[in-house]
């Protein structure tokens, strides 16, 4: 099966545990979709102090890019027409994470795709 692992950028609104870029925020991000490991679930890796990786259904990105989205620990929603926000709470406080919406859109699909050819892989049982 095919891993989909995707780096972009995205700038940071707010977040103290999150490293202070002198390009306005932005960091290095990691999208990340294993359908091994778990068919329904996106990882996003956030750099700073300790490497934060958060785990969230792929459903709930997707449906944050069109409208809010998510409770407890992952909220997204679109910022305008070509961003969108994603918003990480753990215990160290919330971070706020802006993306560009086609860096998102071009991700799952690609995840779509990688799911796609999982499924016609796997073989018959008879």
């Amino acid at each position: 099966m095919s891993v989909v692992e995707q780096y972009a950028r995205a700038r940071v609104l707010t977040g103290a545990d999150l490293p202070d870029e002198e390009d306005g925020g932005a960091v290095p991000v990691v999208l990340r979709y294993d359908p091994e490991d778990d068919p329904r679930s996106v990882r996003i890796g956030l750099p700073g102090r300790g490497s934060r990786e958060w785990t969230l259904p792929r459903a709930l990105l997707e449906q944050g890019l069109r409208m809010p989205a998510g409770t407890g620990e992952v909220r997204v929603w679109p910022c305008g027409r070509v961003q969108a926000v994603v918003e990480f709470h753990s215990a160290q406080g919330c971070s706020m994470v802006q993306f560009e919406t086609k860096t998102l859109l071009r991700f799952l699909t690609r995840t779509y795709q990688a799911a796609t050819a999982a499924t016609a892989a796997e073989p018959v049982a008879r």
